[in-house]
């Protein structure tokens, strides 16, 4: 089947699942111009999912997509995380805040995915590794398209022998967390990851990383790719969950001022270089995803402070490119060759 009627789609360009932004109002508005709207749940509970992917339902009657993260397993390390604790203490006392509780996640990803079970939005994508077997059997015979995510071939190959539909390659390029299966996996470019993947892997391949125009766009799909997903370039609209401050350091970019760090989360991610990474860099970091709970209360008040620098702002290379406006005008946009 064409790949854009597999997904229900217009276009062939899906909305980034970006944890933390991806509100209800700001999926089904992606989903509404025609593109696939994407729900970042990796950082949800399975009810507060549910609750979310139901939202979604009621705003819009297109396909949309649910992504979830595949946990690391990490061992827990007292030591460790009081160190990175005590790291972050500088910082905290810059907002106000000495201290302050951090409670620790405890993902169970086998409860979400028996939530997209109950619920079957139209697709389910995966990041960060692959489900087991059993789970990618269940959600074939509820009829839900499945997509992982890859930053090698290596990567891209298991999710195609996993039996998943469909492979996003995250080029080095792509803002926000990187999508390996290892937090120490090697940086490839788009086009050079694009390249080799076509090449060795049958199903449908989506591009990501550093496109925010149609030439970017029309460039890629010439080269293989049978889509393209697009985060960065949709941070500053109206309808985006980012705070206000995030979405001004997005429009403020004039040129490419992102760095990969993993100081906030554990994980390599690409953002916007900042004096958290400043004061961050040298310091104990506690792995993902116990960074990501430790820093988690700075980042929600830093936010409620309009302050930019202690935000963690994930953003690809194609930042400075970015424009404010709304979903529809941005995608709009994307789809004009004027440009």
């Amino acid at each position: 089947m064409e790949f854009k009627q597999t997904l229900g789609i217009q276009h062939p360009i899906i909305q980034a699942p970006m944890a933390g932004v991806t509100t209800p109002e700001f999926v089904a508005a992606c989903a509404e111009t025609g593109v696939l709207g994407s729900l970042g749940a990796g950082y949800l509970s399975a009810e507060d999912t549910r609750t979310a992917i139901q939202q979604v339902k009621l705003l819009t009657k297109r396909p949309f997509s649910v992504n979830l993260f595949v946990p690391d397993n990490t061992p827990f390390d007292q030591k460790e995380l009081r160190l990175a604790y005590l790291a972050l203490q500088p910082i905290g006392e810059q907002l106000g805040m000495p201290f302050w509780k951090a409670p620790l996640s405890e993902p169970d990803l086998q409860s979400q995915i028996n939530v997209v079970l109950e619920e079957k939005p139209a697709v389910c994508s995966f990041t960060f590794g692959i489900p087991d077997a059993e789970s990618v059997e269940k959600l074939h015979e509820s009829g839900i398209v499945l997509i992982g995510t890859a930053t090698t071939v290596d990567e891209a190959m298991a999710v195609e022998q996993a039996g998943l539909d469909m492979v996003v390659i995250q080029g080095s390029e792509a803002g926000g967390h990187r999508g390996s299966f290892h937090p120490d996996g090697p940086l490839i470019s788009m086009d050079g990851l694009l390249a080799e993947v076509r090449e060795l892997i049958r199903i449908p391949i989506i591009a990501a990383g550093g496109i925010a125009t149609n030439a970017r766009m029309t460039e890629l799909l010439k080269s293989g790719a049978s889509a393209i997903q697009i985060g960065t370039a949709l941070l500053a609209t109206e309808e985006s969950g980012a705070a206000d401050a995030y979405k001004q350091a997005i429009l403020n970019a004039d040129s490419d001022n992102t760095v990969i760090t993993n100081v906030f989360s554990g994980r390599p991610a690409r953002g916007i270089h900042n004096r958290f990474i400043e004061q961050m860099n040298q310091s104990p970091i506690a792995p993902y995803p116990y960074q990501n709970d430790l820093t988690k209360r700075i980042r929600k008040e830093a936010a409620v402070q309009n302050n930019a620098e202690f935000l963690s702002l994930w953003a690809g290379t194609a930042v400075h490119l970015v424009q404010a406006g709304t979903v529809h005008s941005v995608v709009a946009q994307l789809l004009s060759k004027e440009q």
